[in-house]
């Protein structure tokens, strides 16, 4: 991703010691003076995500936002986030935050349902689905 936008990255290694639990966690590369943007999959708990942010923070990043597909957001997720050094998280609608917006302000949420219609199109037409990755269609 990093390459197609042209900009630095840098990375996190970190080690579980269960589901939720980080036990160790190593930036890798430089952030000092930077926006930062972490991407992931899902935030269920948000703990990991915002630890992330933290590290991120201390290492000189001046902003740092988040993006995740699935905003599971269970348990004090809401919480961790409102007092976390995230600006901002971002989620998609694959799971409704109609609710969880109004309680979090750093909440913001992209709607998908274009793009996946999309997806159905092409593959109901036989077209390229691949091809979303290079453009968007609308």
């Amino acid at each position: 991703m990093a390459d197609r936008l042209g900009v630095e990255f840098a990375i996190f290694h970190k080690e579980r010691k269960k589901a939720n639990e980080v036990s160790r966690m190593v930036l890798v590369g430089n952030v000092k003076d930077k926006i930062a943007i972490l991407v992931d999959d899902m935030a269920d708990t948000c703990g990991t995500i915002c630890l992330a942010g933290d590290h991120l923070a201390e290492a000189g990043a001046e902003r740092v936002f988040a993006i995740v597909t699935h905003g599971i957001l269970s348990g004090n997720a809401l919480k961790t986030i409102q007092e976390s050094r995230l600006e901002q998280l971002i989620v998609t609608n694959t799971i409704s935050q109609k609710e969880n917006k109004i309680k979090c302000p750093k909440l913001e949420v992209i709607n998908v349902a274009p793009t996946l219609g999309e997806v159905v199109r092409r593959s109901h037409y036989g077209e390229s689905v691949s091809k979303l990755f290079h453009e968007v269609p609308y």
